[in-house]
């Protein structure tokens, strides 16, 4: 009868020992692993800084449509163009001075 009380008595430090690193190493997962805590908050920083530069590319493509627009042969705005043969081009009109 000795004999089985000494192996209860290490038995069950043992079982202790393996369900606390099992234990352990889920609580471990749960915030360190791919799926945990700190995962979720870094993709939802990126969801965030993605959401900010597709607004800032959507913000640009309706700018530059509205200039592809306006240089259209549908809708031609003149001063536009005058604008930007001046830049482009070098264009100045003979009355004008240019400082530089």
């Amino acid at each position: 009868m000795a004999r089985a009380q000494k192996t209860g008595n290490i038995a069950f430090p043992l079982i202790m020992t393996v369900l606390w690193g099992v234990g352990a190493y889920f609580a471990f997962a749960a915030v360190q692993g791919d799926y945990g805590v700190f995962r979720r908050i870094q993709v939802s920083a990126e969801k965030q800084a993605l959401i900010e530069e597709r607004a800032r590319l959507q913000a640009e493509v309706s700018r530059l449509e509205n200039l592809t627009r306006r240089l259209s042969d549908r809708y031609l705005d003149l001063d536009l163009l005058d604008e930007r043969a001046r830049d482009v081009l070098g264009y100045v009109r003979a009355d004008e001075i240019v400082i530089q």
